[in-house]
């Protein structure tokens, strides 16, 4: 199934963030390599700040810590790498643009950063681990937003013009770190190749970023994953646009038409638990903030009402379910209007 839908604007209000430790401006550099959510106070300000471990949204939970952020009331900051090569034994990711576009629709402003240190893994021959960010790069990043005035969006668009920037960066730290603990990486060439592309202007860096998309969006929708159970409905590839002119390729876990209404449906599912994870949780309440403010649904030419359902399903009948982390991800479901199917079945 095939899901057409646009976004106008964004009305989500965020109930489960976690309470953020504070530290100072001269703590920056430590809490960097540390944390991946905190609050930072600087220059009379307090900011929050969210990191990803890698630019490739399936891990480690990055929406969960940006969801951590959407309630500050001030400036809501995520630091992104351009690009993350584990080395030539592992995995290596590039920043997409739907991820700049989707954090520009949550009002989080975008750093593209790249790593300067790592250390060789005890592990594997050719792979590295332990990768930090260049924090003098960051923080030069989070001074000159202090006094941006303009919103997510224009910054974020900014971002992406200078990207050449870290990118030629990364390139040049990823030799170094090559040369220093000799392990081979990744062809440089591929990094110089995304350079390019980048540079002949954002309609390519949007076209190759949303082919690559376009082409997980297919795999995802023939494989269930293990923190899936999909019991009724089938995947479904849902394209979003937007008034920013971002185009988001996404997928539902479940979708069933049911008369004039279209039920898209988020799955997150536990072997031991009594509920999913809390990050699994909030994983879902973001995709929940993009399915609960959809318009102009239509499958087949057909105009339906979308109905936003997060699923929460377990194999462990016999665990006891934290009644207050209940109530509150119920609270969450009704003050933003998507419905939740709980484990034992019941629909609220």
């Amino acid at each position: 199934m095939t899901i057409n839908a646009e976004i106008t604007g964004i009305k989500y209000s965020p109930l489960l963030c976690e309470s953020l430790n504070t530290y100072k401006e001269e703590d920056f550099e430590k809490v960097l390599h540390s944390d991946t959510v905190f609050l930072l106070n600087i220059r009379r300000q307090t900011i929050a700040v969210s990191k990803w471990v890698s630019p490739k949204r399936t891990r480690s939970y990055p929406y969960a810590r940006v969801y951590n952020t959407l309630n500050h009331s001030g400036k809501k900051i995520t630091i992104i790498p351009f690009v993350k090569d584990e080395g030539a034994d592992g995995d290596r990711d590039f920043i997409q643009w739907d991820t700049i576009s989707l954090m520009s629709l949550l009002g989080v402003y975008v750093i593209v950063a790249f790593y300067s240190k790592a250390n060789k893994s005890t592990r594997y021959p050719n792979k590295i681990s332990e990768q930090k960010f260049d924090c003098e790069f960051v923080f030069e990043e989070i001074e000159k937003l202090l006094s941006y005035q303009s919103d997510a969006l224009h910054w974020n668009i900014e971002q992406i013009s200078n990207i050449a920037i870290p990118a030629n960066l990364a390139k040049h730290h990823y030799a170094r770190i090559q040369n220093v603990t000799d392990v081979k990486m990744h062809s440089l060439s591929g990094i110089e190749n995304r350079i390019k592309n980048v540079l002949q202007g954002k309609n390519n860096f949007m076209n190759l970023s949303r082919n690559s998309a376009k082409a997980a969006q297919i795999r995802e929708t023939q494989t269930i994953q293990p923190k899936e159970r999909v019991t009724d409905g089938i995947k479904a590839q849902i394209n979003i646009t937007n008034y920013l002119g971002g185009t988001y390729y996404l997928t539902s876990d479940e979708a069933k038409v049911v008369d004039k209404d279209i039920y898209i449906i988020e799955a997150k599912h536990t072997k031991s638990g009594s509920l999913p994870s809390i990050d699994d949780i909030k994983d879902g309440f973001i995709k929940m903030v993009l399915f609960s403010n959809l318009k102009n649904v239509y499958v087949d030419n057909i105009k339906l009402n979308p109905v936003a359902i997060l699923k929460l399903t377990s194999e462990n009948t016999e665990a006891m379910i934290d009644k207050e982390i209940l109530n509150n991800i119920i609270m969450e479901a009704e003050t933003n209007s998507f419905k939740l199917i709980l484990p034992d079945g019941s629909v609220r």
